[in-house]
């Protein structure tokens, strides 16, 4: 199943759920509902459904849903939403493939946005790519070799639990940073960094700083040819910037980092594309599965 036909994408997160129709390569029509995260496993699902369900007139052949956590992307099962308390072991691939007869394929939020960034933005230009979210938490995402790298139940690449300093990651590279060391949001820091305020400039370097620490991480790690920052923090990137690239040209192996080009998103719709996306992508991954399974004894 190509993008270009028609795919359903859903972000399902734990204050909003997002979705758009893709139709010859392009969305054409969007919808946004809120979460009902407090309710019951039936009640969410019946949210879900009927927000799909507003889609029917497009004739749709495939869904692709986003969903923070831990996720069976072969089953479709989703496990342990922190931000959805009663979503905690929910079979949503067969309860939605029951409910609207075709094929449905569910994975990670931020393997989402990074997939959805490689195929629709200038990441896909890449074979290695990591995108990061930056917002409440932190969210990465893996291309290796053009695909994603998901690891088991989709927990490959939560840098955000990865402990740093007194904390982890997520407290110095979320909005926790600026909500908890410095009492701000990033929102209001911004707009003082564009009026020229050095206590800003000053928290967003040290911001940036932290940041570089994480990609350094990364380059380590997975060695990517490019990064993609989004998330509504990337919005402050030229206040930030300065202090990142800092920590990485300390990066030993210069040839990795020396040719390590970092992207800004600009799409607007990254995540629900990566879901649109998924339902290509899971082809490859199902053959990869089938490739992996354990060989038949010969004794």
């Amino acid at each position: 199943m190509k993008a270009s036909n028609t795919v359903l994408g859903m972000d399902i997160g734990g204050t909003k759920i997002s979705s758009g129709i893709i139709r010859d390569g392009k969305i054409a029509e969007r919808i946004q509902s809120q979460t009902p995260a407090s309710l019951p496993q039936e009640e969410i699902l019946d949210a879900i459904s009927l927000q799909i369900s507003a889609y029917k007139k497009f004739d749709f052949q495939a869904i692709g849903i986003g969903i923070p956590g831990l996720v069976d992307p072969i089953k479709g099962i989703v496990y342990n939403l922190a931000n959805i308390p009663s979503f905690q072991k929910v079979n949503l691939k067969s309860y939605l493939e029951n409910k609207f007869k075709v094929p449905v394929v569910v994975n990670n939020d931020a393997n989402c946005f990074a997939l959805g960034e490689y195929k629709f933005g200038p990441a896909l230009s890449h074979r290695h790519v990591v995108g990061i979210t930056l917002g409440t938490g932190i969210g990465t995402g893996i291309i290796a070799n053009g695909h994603l790298y998901t690891g088991q139940l989709c927990g490959a690449g939560e840098w955000g639990a990865v402990p740093y300093l007194d904390q982890t990651f997520e407290d110095y590279c979320s909005s926790k940073f600026f909500k908890n060391q410095n009492r701000y949001s990033a929102k209001k820091l911004s707009a003082k960094a564009k009026e020229g305020s050095p206590e800003a400039l000053q928290i967003f370097n040290e911001y940036g700083q932290h940041l570089g620490q994480l990609i350094y991480r990364l380059l380590l790690t997975y060695a990517p040819e490019a990064i993609v920052i989004g998330g509504s923090i990337r919005k402050a990137y030229p206040y930030f910037e300065k202090g990142m690239q800092a920590i990485i040209s300390e990066f030993p192996y210069k040839p990795i980092s020396g040719n390590l080009k970092i992207y800004v998103s600009e799409l607007d719709d990254s995540a629900i594309l990566g879901a649109i996306s998924l339902v290509e992508e899971n082809e490859f991954l199902v053959k990869s599965e089938n490739q992996s399974a354990p060989r038949p004894s010969l004794a």
